[in-house]
């Protein structure tokens, strides 16, 4: 059986829910408006699901020039440009990196700070801004993703995750931007590279997962899945693993529906 790109996902802002695009442009850092905002503490610290689990519940939508973030408990919503000109610039820190920023205008945060009942505020990384991924595993940057700017993911992972489940679990628990349709259960921890269309990529890192795989990602609410299953058989020096990090090496588009050959 042929190998397709199943489905592509951009998620706007660090943490939150994205949407999914029939085609999404390559850049230095990774698709195009994924993760260039995010939301930092009084510390210019990043905030993620991991430490407030209702971020989950605020889901982004490209709109016209921009995008919405709603707010699913409620449906408020906010409209937000893809890039931000101007603001206060500083450093904010992504776990051991510290990036340049702009922070954006206050009633943006403010937003977010309410609806979160938490102290935030919302930055942008401009594109004068550097993050270079860990040099151990790849060369290159990233934008503001936890360490890589592309997750790969075989649906067939996912599927075979789910035979074992009482309760089978959704793609949006995991976050890839790249779903691979068809082949079989963990193939992408094989490859090493691979073409999609006119584009290549390297996958340079299993992932390991955290309790986000855990938070239901349109109530915020905990389990124990699918992190205590997949400690069963994805158990690798101390750290579970599904899916696989990636660089981009080449090309422009990619489009669901292509053409997948490791």
């Amino acid at each position: 059986m042929s190998l397709t790109l199943g489905s592509i996902h951009i998620y706007p802002i660090k943490s939150l829910g994205g949407f999914a695009v029939e085609e999404a442009h390559m850049t230095d850092r990774g698709f195009a408006n994924d993760r260039r905002w995010m939301l930092v503490d009084a510390e210019d610290r990043f905030i993620s699901q991991r430490e407030v689990p209702a971020m989950a519940c605020l889901h982004c939508a490209p709109s016209p020039n921009g995008f919405t973030v709603t707010d699913v408990r409620d449906g408020d919503r906010i409209k937000l440009p893809w890039t931000l000109d101007e603001g206060e610039g500083k450093r904010a820190q992504v776990w051991n990196d510290s990036v340049d920023v702009l922070h954006a205008p206050i009633p943006m945060s403010a937003w977010f700070a309410q609806k979160l009942g938490i102290a935030c505020s919302l930055v942008f990384m401009p594109d004068a801004a550097h993050r270079p991924v860990d040099a151990t595993y790849a060369s290159g940057g990233t934008s503001l993703s936890d360490g890589f700017p592309y997750l790969i993911l075989s649906q067939a992972s996912l599927d075979e995750l789910n035979s074992r489940l009482v309760s089978p679990l959704p793609m949006d628990r995991f976050r890839p931007n790249l779903m691979i349709a068809g082949g079989a259960p963990f193939q992408e921890d094989a490859w090493k590279s691979i073409a999609i269309g006119a584009a290549r990529f390297n996958l340079v890192k299993p992932c390991a997962r955290c309790v986000i795989t855990t938070t239901d990602q349109r109530t915020g609410e905990r389990g124990n899945e699918p992190l205590r299953t997949l400690a069963g058989y994805r158990h690798v020096n101390g750290k579970v693993m599904f899916g696989m990090n990636a660089m981009g090496l080449a090309g422009d588009v990619v489009r669901v529906g292509d053409l997948v050959a490791p």
